[in-house]
């Protein structure tokens, strides 16, 4: 029986991925162009989540600034969840701002802020999203499906909304996602090439 529910969960993740190819391919293309002029232009990207998805921003960055899957020069971005902040500003009772309040201090106008959350409607990353705004930054939210995430953006910035109710397929999608982006980033700053390892 948990061989069975263990078999239905690769089916289930590998359909929902087959299924949302052709429907995300668009988006997720205008990101890897916003993440390109962004960081063409000598912009930074500040990535950020809640939980698991804070892990998926962390591994983002760190294939940003260090490599996917090919050497490359460093990429400038910055995972928002500093353990010292984090606790400053829940000792605050300020949870709500805690990426927001990052984002004022360390985003400039030209840079990205990336999000990642199955859920469209978490307060701190709404709030994160309106302090992008303030300083002119661009926007690229991943995300599950609805919400008031999609009000908050603006024309220039970029939806990537996983069509699933559950959280654990939208975060496999997300993570494929960033792997896209990676990979665009690294196929457009040094070209198409066979990769190896």
């Amino acid at each position: 029986m948990i061989e069975l529910r263990i078999q239905q969960q690769f089916i289930d993740s590998a359909d929902l991925k087959y299924q949302s190819a052709q429907a995300l391919s668009k988006p997720i293309a205008a990101a890897l162009q916003a993440l390109l002029a962004c960081v063409t232009s000598g912009g930074k990207v500040l990535a950020c989540g809640n939980g698991g998805s804070a892990a998926q921003a962390r591994h983002f960055v760190a294939q940003f600034v260090g490599r996917f899957e090919r050497v490359r020069p460093e990429l400038p971005a910055i995972a928002l969840d500093d353990g010292a902040v984090l606790s400053a500003l829940a000792l605050a009772q300020d949870f709500a701002q805690v990426f927001a309040r990052q984002v004022r201090a360390l985003g400039q106008a030209g840079d990205l802020l990336l999000i990642v959350s199955p859920g469209p409607d978490v307060p701190n990353l709404l709030a994160a999203v309106e302090a992008a705004h303030e300083r002119d930054m661009t926007v690229i939210a991943l995300t599950g499906r609805g919400g008031k995430m999609a009000a908050l953006l603006r024309e220039t910035d970029v939806l990537v909304s996983v069509p699933h109710e559950r959280a654990a397929r939208v975060e496999e999608v997300h993570l494929l996602t960033l792997h896209c982006l990676c990979d665009g980033v690294d196929t457009q700053l040094l070209g198409e090439q066979e990769v190896t390892t």
